[in-house]
């Protein structure tokens, strides 16, 4: 039996006293991505169809092959990379529609159970600082952390070992004391790779759609599954 399939089935138990720190993903992690995904994929298409006066569909399938083409660089989550290629205000629309973002279940006992542990903790996200300060408008989970550091602050995503390192630079910590919950692998297998101990992805970080099967990694449903 894979690795994976012993996560998704097992309940998962982490040891609270071996972790000082404790690093969280904002958007499929803290927050449901399907507000994300929605973004993306259906409003910010019909917004670019409108603007250029071209077919919805078009215009998605224009979209979606543009931002393949950078997925994984720090581009694929900056607003005013994407401002500058679709030819009109990304952060206007973000703006316009965040009254749709929402927290995961359980992620305020979360945040709760972390600071009554008395941990350090960090939001750590890929986001652009247009949509993490109008995310924190709406949901707002600022209090609950030490600090939130967007990889645009580095010039790096977090899918590259820089950001890690520059992390460490501003934010010292012990990485085998250190827990990751994120639902990008790529992001937790860098993280691996520069030392962070504990690592954990999410199974269903879009509501709206089915849960995923299988991981490279140590999985939850929502964050009740790790509190004590």
């Amino acid at each position: 039996m894979s690795s994976s399939e012993l996560n998704y089935r097992d309940k998962l138990m982490l040891n609270w006293n071996e972790i000082d720190t404790v690093l969280l993903d904002m958007d499929g992690t803290l927050l449901d991505l399907a507000y994300d995904n929605h973004f993306w994929l259906e409003h910010i298409p019909r917004a670019y169809a409108d603007h250029h006066g071209i077919e919805p569909e078009i215009a998605k399938q224009q979209l979606i092959q543009t931002m393949e083409s950078v997925k994984g660089q720090l581009e694929w989550y900056c607003i005013d990379h994407w401002s500058d290629v679709l030819g009109f205000d990304v952060g206007y629309h973000v703006q316009a529609t965040r009254s749709q973002v929402a927290a995961r279940p359980f992620a305020l006992e979360f945040l709760n159970f972390l600071r009554e542990q008395s941990k350090h903790v960090l939001m750590v996200t890929n986001a652009h600082t247009v949509v993490l300060d109008n995310k924190m408008e709406e949901v707002n989970l600022r209090p609950y952390f030490d600090s939130l550091i967007s990889s645009h602050h580095y010039a790096s995503p977090k899918e590259d070992l820089a950001f890690w390192s520059r992390l460490v630079q501003d934010f010292p910590m012990d990485t085998t004391r250190t827990l990751l919950i994120d639902d990008n692998e790529q992001v937790l297998a860098a993280a691996q790779r520069f030392g962070i101990k504990h690592l954990v992805t999410l199974k269903q970080p879009d509501s709206s759609l089915a849960p995923r099967t299988r991981s490279n990694y140590a999985a939850i449903t929502h964050f009740d599954e790790i509190l004590i």
